[in-house]
């Protein structure tokens, strides 16, 4: 069953969501189906649809996933946030904290997660032109925030995150990915959630972000 929610709506209470995920309720495959097949309405760069979606429910390999979901974020990676973005991940009081907290919670219980869902993309980007990139990122992406946006409307939950980049290549072995022609774009678990009362976000202004004509 949908959610009553208008597309707006969807839009802006589509959350990350970590600490009210229903770790005690399955996710039917029927509706983690429904969600890929929206998910591949998406636009593709040059109509090439490289996407893949992995999705993990089996108990073992669960284990071992999350297993490697907490190695590879003890690692930690990544550039440091920039003093701009400091300002504007702060600009608005404990709201980092509630992303710090959701994200100790998610680590805890990652194992207790229903279903990961992995999206890939064929082709890697090491390397590659900015024209390249885009491309392929731009055919992966889209296709994900629609599958995040139709779990919304079931009443799923899901969270972006890159937890897999240190340790893609044995995350890739654990899934049976050809690595070397395959990129795991992101790690996404997804649940029911508890409650379907998400509300928007507090942003920065409109105003630091629109330009308009010139920068």
């Amino acid at each position: 069953m949908l959610l009553d929610l208008d597309p707006d709506q969807l839009l802006s209470t589509t959350r990350a969501v970590r600490k009210r995920l229903d770790l005690d309720r399955p996710v039917a495959r029927e509706l983690i189906e429904q969600c890929v097949d929206l998910a591949t309405q998406a636009p593709t760069g040059r109509n090439r649809q490289r996407w893949h979606f992995l999705v993990v429910t089996d108990p073992e390999q669960r284990l071992r996933v999350a297993d490697l979901f907490r190695r590879a974020l003890r690692t930690g990676g990544g550039a440091p946030p920039t003093a701009r973005d400091e300002a504007r991940m702060y600009a608005h009081p404990g709201s980092m904290e509630r992303v710090h907290d959701g994200l100790r919670h998610l680590y805890e219980n990652v194992h207790r997660v229903p279903a990961f869902v992995i999206p890939a993309v064929e082709g890697r980007t090491e390397g590659a032109s900015v024209l390249d990139q885009s491309m392929t990122w731009g055919s992966i992406l889209p296709a994900v925030w629609s599958f995040m946006l139709a779990a919304r409307a079931r009443g799923l939950g899901t969270v972006w995150t890159t937890a897999q980049g240190p340790l893609e290549r044995e995350l890739a072995a654990v899934l049976g990915v050809p690595y070397e022609e395959v990129m795991l774009a992101a790690f996404v678990p997804l649940a029911h959630t508890v409650g379907t009362d998400f509300r928007p976000a507090r942003r920065i202004p409109r105003e630091q972000v629109l330009h308009w004509d010139r920068w």
